[in-house]
């Protein structure tokens, strides 16, 4: 298993809060539910066949950079 990465964010302190009632009333961490909903985001977007367009064009100039 891979070592975690800690990783800081700024959140706007109404952002914050709503963040740490929704952690609250789940009865969960608030890393947990920041986790999950980074999670749910990539999901979302291996979905999305725009995001995936140009995840491919990305890649391909990545590739071509290489050469």
């Amino acid at each position: 298993m891979q070592t975690p990465k800690a990783m800081t964010i700024r959140l706007a302190p109404e952002q914050a809060e709503q963040l740490e009632t929704v952690a609250a009333v789940e009865g969960r961490p608030v890393s947990e539910v920041v986790r999950s909903a980074i999670a749910g985001h990539i999901d979302r977007r291996r979905e999305d066949r725009d995001f995936q367009d140009g995840l491919r064009a990305r890649i391909e100039r990545a590739q071509k950079m290489m050469k």
